[in-house]
């Protein structure tokens, strides 16, 4: 007998009706990260990565950005997007790697290494990328080492694994951070190898962000990005997918004809979980949970992400022009 389809409740369909009247009231363009529920994505005007979402906004004439992931993405679009409001639904989404590095510490770090070049991933505070060289996503980590003379040292911050990935990749001798993902660190090459014996047959597609043993295993390293494009493309119809579990929510969605399975079964992130459509919809409301950055940490932290943007920018950053 087949199972009777899932229906949205009353209240849910009003909530989501106000929140599309309270949009086009207040001029906001809702972004929702790759991780937070489902049902959140799907009332999203963008749904994707950190930076993709904060270009997306910039890009955009909205007047209002509500940013559902963690807080320093909202401060990335903050930076990106200054003559904007960006909101978030949950002010209490933050990021356990993010915070895994302050500026004293960093501080502290560089005085070690005057002559590194310091590249920051962007999952970090405004006032870190504020102190780096460079930023990176985990899509285009590879390429921004690679545009750094080999004869120069390199401190990779926050990520360790992340980090760990491109210098083993790019043979390259990297001083890296010791912060980390709980959500990916937690994924373990055990539980992977028990999954992948269930289902002989799947890829297994991995985050950078995993540990290197776990790396090891996979079929494919790629950011959430790149995993969607992967499965997209690929003639395989099952996948492991190595990451947090609101990705399986896109995918499922993508590709109808295709199984996925999580590598962990408790690959899941609170923080991203926090927004909610009655949170959204009382951000709206109340224009409540503004995320602001100094701005003088803003200008400095612009320079990083514009030379992760652009290729030349770096270059001539390199060259000490």
């Amino acid at each position: 007998m087949e199972a009777p389809q899932e229906t949205k409740s009353s209240s849910a369909m009003m909530v989501e009706d106000r929140i599309a009247r309270l949009k086009q009231e207040r001029n906001a363009v809702i972004l929702a990260h790759n991780y937070t529920h489902g049902d959140v994505q799907d009332i999203a005007d963008f749904t994707g990565d950190s930076l993709g979402l904060s270009q997306k906004a910039a890009s955009t004439n909205a007047d209002i950005i509500v940013f559902c992931g963690v807080h320093f993405m909202a401060e990335t679009a903050a930076i990106l997007s200054p003559q904007k409001r960006v909101l978030m639904p949950d002010g209490n989404a933050g990021c356990p790697m993010a915070n895994m590095v302050t500026p004293r510490e960093l501080a502290e770090m560089k005085a070690e290494h005057p002559d590194a070049i310091v590249v920051t991933y962007v999952n970090s505070s405004a006032a870190i990328k504020a102190m780096s060289d460079v930023c990176c996503t985990s899509a285009n980590a590879l390429d921004i080492v690679r545009c750094i003379p080999e004869d120069r040292k390199i401190l990779f911050v926050p990520d360790r694994n992340l980090g760990h990935y491109v210098a083993r990749t790019l043979n390259r001798d990297i001083i890296l951070w010791n912060g980390f993902c709980p959500t990916h660190e937690r994924m373990l090459p055990e539980q992977v190898l028990a999954i992948k014996a269930e289902h002989p047959d799947a890829l297994f597609v991995a985050h950078p962000e995993c540990r290197p043993q776990v790396l090891d295993l996979a079929d494919a390293v790629a950011s959430t990005t790149g995993m969607l494009a992967y499965c997209a493309k690929s003639d395989a119809r099952e996948f492991i997918i190595g990451t947090e579990l609101g990705l399986l929510h896109r995918l499922k969605k993508d590709n109808p004809g295709k199984s996925f399975y999580l590598a962990s079964p408790i690959a899941d992130c609170p923080n991203m979980k926090l927004a909610t459509l009655a949170k959204i919809r009382w951000c709206l409301e109340d224009l409540s949970g503004e995320v602001r950055v100094a701005e003088d940490i803003a200008k400095q932290a612009r320079k990083p992400i514009e030379r992760m943007l652009d290729v030349t920018l770096l270059e001539a950053f390199l060259k000490g022009e």
